[in-house]
């Protein structure tokens, strides 16, 4: 393993979770900039498949996206230290963070940093939505992309279905139905 890689593999997530303000879903459109974009660990499709992966499973996406590639770009190390630029710049930034708005909780700047970063975070989700649709539709076209969507909507928002299920759905659709499609 080069050690050029690991220093990428450390900025690239480093960069996407220090200014992944928001935690997990504000940082997985930085995380795809940097693994599918920047540094090209990864194909848009393959990045689809690491976030449903990570989704389904227990724990914060953040950490398990930096496992993956970490591991698949460097091994045992390479996940290490994409861990560590995951984990730590987090852990710090929360330890000094607590300390101020303890501090200064009543306070109208503070209040209004929160809201005003949810559209910017909104947006970066649309973005991401968008590219990641586009991927889909290259692979499995139109009918399929918006019958799987519609259905994910469906189970999810009217029958309440948990967002896991529903994933694991997917999963054994792609894997069952649509090879033979």
């Amino acid at each position: 393993m080069d050690w050029l890689e690991l220093l990428k593999l450390f900025i690239g997530f480093f960069v996407a979770n220090v200014l992944g303000y928001g935690g997990g879903p504000a940082s997985i459109p930085l995380m795809y900039r940097e693994v599918v974009t920047n540094y090209e660990w990864s194909t848009a499709a393959e990045f689809s498949n690491i976030l449903a992966l990570g989704n389904a499973l227990p724990g914060p996406i953040a950490t398990k996206i930096a496992a993956y590639v970490g591991y698949d770009v460097g091994g045992v190390v390479g996940t290490i230290v994409a861990l560590i630029a995951t984990i730590v710049p987090s852990a710090v930034a929360l330890i000094v963070l607590l300390k101020v708005l303890r501090k200064h909780r009543q306070s109208n700047v503070v209040k209004g940093i929160g809201l005003l970063v949810q559209p910017v975070i909104a947006i970066m989700m649309l973005v991401l939505t968008w590219e990641m649709g586009q991927s889909s539709i290259e692979s499995i076209g139109w009918l399929q992309s918006i019958l799987i969507a519609a259905v994910a909507f469906w189970a999810m928002q009217m029958k309440k279905i948990h967002p896991a299920i529903v994933m694991i759905a997917a999963f054994a659709y792609g894997g069952i139905v649509l090879p033979y499609i």
